[in-house]
Formats: C-alpha cells, sequence, structure tokens
C-alpha cells in the first residue's frame, strides 16, 4: 500500500496500485514479439550458391503464364477502358449511354485468348453513379471472370 503526504493536510490519501493489468499488457506484449520473431525467420529467402556460379543450362527463362497478365476495367465518364498487359481497348459511350454489349463481346475475346485468367481489376471515376459499377461487375461475370477486385482512387 502507498501513502502520498498531502503536505499538512489532515487527510491523508492512500493509493493501491494495481500492477495486474500492466502485467497482462507485458505478458502480451512478449508473445506477440515471439510469435512475430519466428515468422520472420519463416519469410527469408534461401539464396544459393549457383547465383553466383555458371549457368548449369541453356534454357531460356520461360514467360510468364498468360493468367499472370495484369487486367483491369476502367469505367469513366466517357466509355469503358479494357487494360489488359499493355494493350488498351477503349469502349465509348453510345447515345450517351454506356456500351455493354461491346464490353462484354471484348470481355469473351479475352476469355478466349487467356482462358486461365480469372482475376481483374474495376476501378470507376468518382463521379459517376455505383449503377455504373455494377453493369461492369455483371459483365465480368457473365463473361467468366468470378475473381473481381475493385480499386479505389478512381479511374486512370
Amino acid at each position: 500500500m502507498a501513502h502520498v503526504d498531502d503536505g499538512g493536510g489532515k487527510k491523508s490519501a492512500n493509493v493501491d496500485i494495481n500492477i495486474v493489468p500492466f502485467i497482462d499488457l507485458m505478458s502480451v506484449l512478449i508473445i506477440f514479439l515471439l510469435v512475430s520473431a519466428v515468422w520472420t525467420q519463416v519469410s527469408m529467402i534461401q539464396i544459393g550458391s549457383s547465383v553466383y556460379g555458371q549457368k548449369t543450362t541453356d534454357e531460356k527463362p520461360k514467360p510468364p503464364p498468360k493468367a499472370e497478365v495484369p487486367f483491369r476495367v476502367d469505367v469513366k465518364s466517357v466509355g469503358y477502358n479494357i487494360v489488359i498487359g499493355s494493350s488498351n481497348y477503349p469502349i465509348p459511350k453510345i447515345n450517351n449511354e454506356f456500351d455493354r454489349v461491346t464490353l462484354l463481346k471484348e470481355l469473351r475475346k479475352i476469355k478466349e485468348t487467356y482462358p486461365d485468367k480469372m482475376d481483374v481489376v474495376v476501378t470507376m471515376a468518382d463521379e459517376l453513379q455505383y449503377k455504373y459499377l455494377i453493369g461492369a461487375m455483371d459483365s465480368l461475370l457473365a463473361a467468366d471472370f468470378p475473381e473481381i477486385g475493385i480499386a479505389t482512387g478512381g479511374a486512370q
């Protein structure tokens, strides 16, 4: 029990310091540090001596599989823009409406070219209504791209 002297008054204040929450906090922090130290060790990359040696084979490096090509659909105020790899396919509006029919045709062509591709990122301009984003997502699902991600920050 701790005693606090208040400088000559008639009352004295006795203060009990409860250190149990502090011990609990320290226990949790120590466990967290021990667990995270194990995971940093697991995530290290092992580099073999073959990196510094001569090539043992004459194989050319393989290009990434077609499923790893970046794929994005931008919903802009002027229409859709499909970006696959380094290629752009703009789909302008027709009569001030988004052309979902042409979008679906282009998406099906891409699916034929990249049959293993399942993922796509959709971006949208901030000033547009969400129904246009949902329309693009519906077209992607119809073209058999089930893994749809939405990027924030507007269309590029």
